[in-house]
């Protein structure tokens, strides 16, 4: 595990540095969006090809606090990591240490309770059907766990990790607990998670109506999605916005 702190950032080369910023300004958005909840959940970014080596939250970190220095690199293959001293949080290591050890697409994973996507995980049916355009982006692209048994240590990370065996499914309702989102960057998968809460806030919102759902056919979804996912740098546009609205009112987040 590197060290922490204005070290990491000593050390750190430019890519890695670009890397914890992106990571951090994830977090400081999610509490503006009100995607997080007290000193859990965590992030995670892969920083090899493999996957092994990974960025992660703190253990106990404020989302709202944690700076680009504060951001601890650990290898998924190392057996001593919850030993040593700064370890993460346990539920933290086992969710993401089995997915970017099993999972090598998964470069960015994002784990939150999130409300409408946790009010999903707590429906019998969590699958998110295409009734609109945000929903739609998520057709054929989501999976739900239905095997939830505690909190995510070590068994039931591997567990869930196998659910991503599919590229094509970039998120993971998770049945009674909340929503896992992984991505190509950390822009990719925080676009994703945005979009995913809305979707589930619209669903859910529609549900309360008690009326029948408009919803899509198979065709259209399908078609809805893939113009979504080939729809031009979206994703990135978006975050560069967030970075630079942090820029101007957080810039400690940099540090």
């Amino acid at each position: 595990m590197s060290a922490t702190g204005l070290s990491a950032l000593s050390s750190a080369s430019s890519a890695e540095y670009a890397q914890r910023v992106d990571l951090a300004c994830a977090f400081r958005w999610a509490v503006r969006l009100n995607l997080h909840e007290a000193v859990a959940n965590h992030f995670s970014l892969a920083m090899n090809p493999s996957g092994s080596r990974f960025l992660i939250n703190p253990n106990q970190r404020y989302f709202g606090r944690i700076k680009a220095s504060n951001l601890l690199l650990v290898d998924a293959e190392d057996p001593e990591t919850m030993s040593q001293p700064g370890a993460p949080d346990p539920t933290a290591w086992g969710l993401h240490g089995a997915l970017h050890r099993n999972c090598p697409h998964a470069r960015c994973a994002l784990h939150v309770h999130s409300i409408h996507a946790t009010v999903l995980a707590s429906l019998a049916d969590s699958t998110l059907p295409p009734v609109d355009q945000n929903c739609a982006m998520f057709f054929r692209r989501h999976v739900v766990d239905e095997g939830y048994s505690g909190l995510a240590f070590e068994e039931e990370g591997e567990r869930c990790s196998k659910l991503f065996d599919d590229p094509k499914v970039k998120v993971m309702v998770m049945g009674n607990h909340g929503v896992l989102v992984i991505g190509d960057s950390v822009a990719d998968a925080f676009n994703r998670l945005f979009y995913f809460e809305r979707a589930a806030e619209t669903y859910v919102k529609a549900l309360w109506t008690g009326k029948p759902l408009r919803v899509l056919s198979d065709e259209i979804a399908e078609k809805t999605a893939r113009e979504i996912e080939d729809y031009p740098g979206q994703a990135d546009h978006y975050f560069s916005e967030l970075k630079a609205i942090l820029d101007e009112e957080e810039p400690d987040y940099r540090e």
